[in-house]
């Protein structure tokens, strides 16, 4: 049930009423009328744009389509006041019973807070996709809690999500891992090595070099170049994607589909996805303007095959062939989506790295050429992050040579607080983790905040339970709540209200964090009103020899625990019974 949309609805039913009344004409696109929450929550309950966004067309003053409109709701039952304000503008306050009925609908329909503004549409998530050569690092960690909880989060709005990895194991840096994995192996036979700039020195490739050591004893050393590396770029990359599922693991996170970018060559997907560029015109031979500062990687001052981007919105043209006949990056990269495009998704959703923010136009390019703009492609930026301890930047272990591992910060703080300390900023904005603040039981620490109003939850229904009083959600549910009139009571069931609405905003701009940020807010509602309690004894939850009115209360704050716990889910955080 979303509140909000019911109220607009019968917003619209009251500008119907008003055009066959032939009070508004009669040809009104009703489509910009919204009903949202009044920016100061003095001003109402929910306030209606309807007049603004009316007045011009419909050839009247806003103000006196407002007067109209808050005399038609102003009858319906639901409404206990509709206030014109400013030129236009109009508040609503609603009757008490409606928050009274938010508290049950959310104990008695597990649905709610769902949406199925998603029906029917098949999106694919793409995430991490970190180059197999090595452990997951603090930076990826980011973008696998934001991916994930952004997959969670438009399954809950009823979206068809697939959750999918890409291999980079296609490029030179696999070459790369295959040549540091050889020198470990060198080293597990008793061989001094050196590891050059280029290579990988972490520990992590020990037990590979180990491995490989005892099933092969000396023969790779008999063995060229030639003929040993393209063995250990399999088994090295079997490795890494091995540890690298163990660190999504740890983290609670679990992909759908592993694709890989070494699987597009040499099976004709590359060159089909060119050519069905081709077709449209826009591959062709040319030679790009050297860019302004740096050069790309990509860039070369010869003829080149070229993808005419800027006919989808780059800024210039991209090459998606060497002069030496060679791919570069950009064009498996374009195979791969062309596959998503295959697959049958509807939209498609890539997790890049702050890094990687010269990639986008490209890759919507690309993705608008060859879905004819049927498929949008929405990238979304994770920006760095930052680890501090005792106010310094904290640097910890460095088993993977020239970085902190995933594992490193989920072992030192476990995979609930890591996720959703990463969800407390938006994604493009800098995070600073600071490993005092997470562990501190305080105001200041969000996950501690919202973990204590489920737990504080949980303890009155422990206590209702000893006092017998019954407290099951099916007696909370039958519960007379015509008591909860108290405006921080109906204020928090006005928090409650807004969660379908909130799920819905977050799903349509791809923004976990928001469901973060409600969290916290309905949390700091929950502690006010318990903070009240402590010098109102009328306002504490349990009333003593009024079951009625405890029942009344308990059902509120349980409703608060039922949102709690659904957003967490989402963001991936198990809620906790109590605080230890």
């Amino acid at each position: 049930m979303n509140l909000f949309a019911e109220i607009r609805g019968l917003v619209i039913e009251s500008l119907d009423a008003l055009t066959s009344e032939g009070v508004l004409p009669a040809d009104l696109d009703f489509k910009n009328v919204a009903v949202e929450p009044p920016r100061d929550a003095a001003h109402g309950d929910m306030a209606t744009n309807a007049a603004m966004v009316l007045a011009k067309h419909a050839k009247m003053k806003p103000r006196d389509i407002a007067e109209a409109l808050a005399a038609k709701l102003q009858a319906d039952e639901r409404v206990d006041l509709a206030e014109v304000a400013g030129p236009g503008f109009l508040n609503l306050r609603l009757a008490p019973s409606i928050w009274q009925g938010i508290v049950k609908t959310a104990l008695s329909d597990e649905t709610f807070g769902r949406s199925n503004m998603g029906e029917g549409i098949k999106v694919n998530v793409e995430f991490v996709s970190a180059n197999p050569t090595g452990p997951l690092h603090v930076g990826h960690t980011r973008g696998a809690v934001f991916g994930d909880a952004l997959s969670s989060l438009l399954d809950y709005a009823g979206y068809d999500v697939t959750r999918e990895y890409y291999i980079n194991d296609g490029g030179a840096q696999v070459d790369v891992l295959a040549r540091s994995v050889y020198l470990r192996y060198l080293e597990a036979l008793g061989q001094e090595v050196a590891f050059e700039d280029g290579t990988y020195p972490g520990d992590y490739l020990i037990p590979v070099g180990d491995a490989l050591a005892k099933a092969y004893g000396d023969k790779l050393t008999e063995m060229d170049e030639a003929e040993w590396l393209p063995m250990l770029r399999d088994y090295a990359t079997d490795a890494m994607m091995h540890l690298i599922r163990e660190d999504l693991a740890s983290l609670g996170v679990e992909m759908d589909v592993f694709s890989s970018e070494k699987a597009l060559y040499g099976t004709g997907q590359i060159e089909g996805a060119i050519e069905a560029l081709r077709r449209q015109g826009l591959i062709y031979t040319g030679t790009l303007e050297p860019p302004k500062g740096k050069l790309p990687e990509d860039w070369e001052a010869r003829e080149q095959t070229l993808f005419k981007s800027t006919e989808h919105g780059d800024d210039v043209d991209r090459p998606v062939m060497k002069s030496d006949g060679s791919w570069t990056y950009f064009a498996p990269d374009i195979a791969y989506h062309y596959t998503k495009i295959e697959r049958g998704f509807d939209q498609l959703i890539d997790v890049f790295g702050a890094d990687h923010g010269g990639y986008v136009k490209r890759m919507k390019a690309a993705v608008s050429a060859l879905s004819a703009g049927e498929v949008p492609l929405d990238v979304k930026l994770t920006q760095l992050v930052k680890l501090f301890k005792n106010g310094e930047p904290f640097k910890m272990s460095k088993r993977a040579g020239t970085f902190i591992m995933l594992r490193d910060v989920v072992e030192q703080v476990g995979p609930d607080v890591t996720r959703f300390v990463m969800l407390t900023r938006k994604n493009d904005a800098p995070l600073d983790f600071d490993f005092d603040k997470v562990q501190e039981q305080s105001k200041d620490n969000p996950v501690f905040y919202v973990q204590y109003a489920h737990a504080r939850v949980n303890s009155v229904l422990r206590k209702a339970t000893a006092a017998n009083i019954p407290c099951a959600d099916k007696d909370l549910i039958a519960a007379d709540l015509s008591s909860l009139t108290h405006k921080s009571e109906i204020s928090l069931a006005q928090k409650i209200a807004e969660w379908p609405r909130l799920v819905e905003i977050a799903a349509r701009t791809n923004e976990p964090h928001r469901i973060a940020f409600y969290l916290y807010d309905l949390a700091s509602e929950l502690h006010a009103l318990w903070n009240l309690g402590n010098d109102d004894v009328a306002l504490r939850f349990i009333q003593e020899d009024d079951v009625a009115t405890s029942q009344a209360k308990i059902a509120l704050i349980r409703a608060v625990a039922v949102v709690i716990s659904s957003g967490l889910g989402i963001l991936g955080v198990t809620p906790v019974e109590e605080m230890r």
